[in-house]
């Protein structure tokens, strides 16, 4: 799987980084699952970089029952 790095700032929380790179703030599972060391801090201290999964086009598609506001 490919990754793109991404380095923290004081006070990020993972939907954010979700949001910022997938357009979607639910998306945080990918990030969770890429790095487990850092699985239980909700809110994420300045400096540590972090491995964001390049998510496929098909993995970026949301189920048809999703209401069109979440999408």
């Amino acid at each position: 799987m490919e990754y793109i790095e991404h380095i923290t700032k004081d006070g990020e929380r993972w939907d954010q980084i979700a949001h910022m790179y997938y357009g979607d703030s639910t998306r945080i599972s990918a990030l969770s699952e890429a790095n487990e060391h850092l699985r239980l801090q909700p809110v994420l201290v300045g400096g540590l970089p972090l491995r964001v999964p390049v998510l496929e086009e098909e993995d970026r598609l949301l189920p048809e029952d999703v209401p069109p506001w979440k999408r």
